[in-house]
Order: C-alpha cells, then sequence, then structure tokens
C-alpha cells in the first residue's frame, strides 16, 4: 500500500537532485554539447533518476533501521471520524 515518504526522502532526495543537475550541467558544458530543449530534458531526466534513487536509498534505510511505517487505515474509521466531528453519515 502507498505510503508518504518521510521528511529525510524529501529532503536528501532535493539536495540529490540539485547537486546531480549542476554535475550534469558541467558535465555537458565539458563536452562541447549546446544549450538547448533536449539537453535541458536529458538533465532534468538524469537529476530525477538520481533524486528518486536518492529518496528510494534513504526510505531502505530508515524501514531497516526503524521498521515499516504502518499505512492509512481502511475506511471503517471514517465514520468514527465523522461521529466525532459531529457529522453524522445518513
Amino acid at each position: 500500500m502507498f505510503a508518504l515518504p518521510s521528511m529525510w526522502n524529501l529532503v536528501i532526495s532535493t539536495f540529490a537532485f540539485i547537486l546531480a543537475a549542476w554535475y550534469a550541467r558541467r558535465w555537458l558544458d565539458e563536452q562541447g554539447i549546446p544549450h538547448g530543449m533536449t539537453r535541458g530534458i536529458l538533465v532534468f531526466a538524469l537529476a530525477s533518476i538520481v533524486s528518486w534513487g536518492a529518496g528510494e536509498a534513504v526510505d531502505w534505510t530508515h524501514d531497516k533501521i526503524e521498521g515499516p511505517q504502518h499505512t492509512a487505515q481502511a475506511p471503517s474509521e471514517i465514520n468514527q471520524l465523522l461521529d466525532a466531528a459531529g457529522q453524522i453519515r445518513q
């Protein structure tokens, strides 16, 4: 089931994206590849892949240290929530 990423995942993957995009642009400049849309898409794709990998590594490490996160409960608890909020379903 889907679980939200941890705060560490968001922070590290954002940092990894910025760093990977900077290195990719620098490397492409050294190779003499001209600026353009294709180059921009390539930099974005490479940085996204590195960022996703870093986020997955953070989540894997987090799961190994603290165990798996609990996922959201089934909709059976929604009725209890609505009752507590004073909005009774009919």
